[in-house]
């Protein structure tokens, strides 16, 4: 699906996500037309999901990221998508994933201090339908952080 021109443009958009579209052209050694073009058509095709802002929550002043692990009780055949729906209404969760295993999803949750996650833990997580277990870990640093595959 790929070939070495679509990798090597990925690889210099990876690594520089703010080049204008000429000089990311430049660097990988096609025109800005062609550029274009294979952009669009790693869009459609859905390797390119989106382009947009990372965000520094940490710069904003949210300074506590917590990782919540869940069991859910799936008793009840509408578990996940109770838990999920009522997961999407909450305003500091920045990630839902769901897996395969003993842990059924995980949330990522930020919060401005710890006071500020106390409230959010005890108003909004813990009302969460269907919870049967529940696991935190509090993220203390980012080791690496890299989307970038070897392409």
């Amino acid at each position: 699906m790929l070939d070495e021109t679509d990798r090597r443009i990925l690889r210099h958009h990876l690594a520089e996500p703010g080049l204008a579209r000429a000089e990311l052209a430049a660097r990988a050694g096609v025109t800005v037309a062609t550029l274009w073009r294979r952009l669009e058509r790693m869009g459609a095709a859905g390797v390119i999901r989106s382009e947009g802002a990372v965000i520094d929550w940490r710069a904003l002043g949210y300074g506590v990221e917590v990782s919540l692990r869940f069991t859910l009780d799936k008793t009840d055949p509408r578990a996940f998508d109770d838990f999920i729906a009522a997961a999407r209404e909450v305003p500091e969760v920045l990630a839902i994933e769901t897996f395969l295993g003993r842990v059924d999803v995980r949330l990522n949750v930020i919060a401005r201090d710890m006071a500020h996650y106390q409230e959010v833990y005890r108003s909004r997580i813990l009302t969460l339908p269907h919870i049967a277990e529940l696991e935190a870990l509090m993220l203390i640093s980012t080791i690496k952080e890299q989307e970038a595959l070897p392409l």
